[in-house]
């Protein structure tokens, strides 16, 4: 729609603040809890006794730094004793407005912030994740090699690689192997057969089994003695075989 006039400003002003402080005779520096722009020092309005202070080295007051930022009102003379001082800062006109530091909550976030983003169907080693650390009370960011076990595509491994399921050590070779300790123990083959290594131990059930169950049309091999506990139930097409 057309209009008339000068175009709608896009300058935000910035919400007043006000720090009030009693004088004692002797203090000459006032600390304000919030930081004023370097040079802003005609943008402050200070008062004592309500009554406005002129800026300057030979005036009533200077803006300086308390070694950080700009925030320290170091008065040419103390105000006497009980003398009422107040600082109004009304914020330096800006078109960016700069958002406090640990200020955005989860409400102020809409989801699609990371719903909305491209899904990625690898995971490179350098790729970055963004993690909370409960420990520091921050967020951390973490890498691929980073995570304890590791995930790969085609093994499960623990930090240092030693202990490990691969599905694919050789090249389309449909096999699972299971190592530990850098040696390899057991393998299932494509065709299900489960075998262990010569460097393989063998399935141990304990003495005692306090399972409650039912095996139908399955077999089950316990090696004795053995005390159960709970209840096994042998179904129908099913052989329960102690030896």
């Amino acid at each position: 729609m057309a209009y008339i006039g000068a175009n709608p400003s896009t300058v935000f002003k910035g919400i007043a603040r006000l720090n009030s402080f009693t004088g004692d005779g002797s203090t000459t520096a006032f600390d304000l809890d919030f930081t004023v722009a370097e040079g802003a020092d005609n943008d402050i309005q200070v008062f004592v006794n309500n009554v406005r202070q002129k800026p300057g080295s030979s005036a009533s007051y200077t803006l300086n730094t308390d070694g950080t930022s700009f925030k320290r009102v170091n008065f040419v003379t103390a105000p006497a004793a009980s003398d009422e001082i107040y600082v109004i800062y009304s914020g330096q006109e800006s078109n960016l407005i700069s958002v406090q530091d640990n200020s955005i909550t989860q409400s102020k976030v809409n989801s699609s912030m990371i719903t909305g983003q491209t899904a990625e169907a690898t995971v490179a080693d350098d790729d970055v994740i963004l993690v909370y650390d409960t420990s520091a009370g921050a967020l951390r960011k973490m890498t691929k090699a980073n995570f304890s076990p590791t995930v790969a595509s085609n093994a499960v491994l623990d930090a240092d690689s030693d202990t490990k399921i691969q599905v694919e050590e050789s090249a389309d070779e449909d096999t699972i192997r299971v190592d530990t300790a850098g040696t390899e123990r057991l393998t299932i083959d494509a065709n299900g057969k489960f075998a262990f290594t010569s460097a393989g131990g063998g399935v141990i059930n304990s003495s005692t089994i306090s399972n409650t169950y039912t095996i139908t049309n399955e077999n089950l091999l316990l090696a004795g003695p053995v005390t159960l506990t709970g209840t096994i139930t042998v179904g129908s097409g099913a052989t329960m075989v102690v030896v």
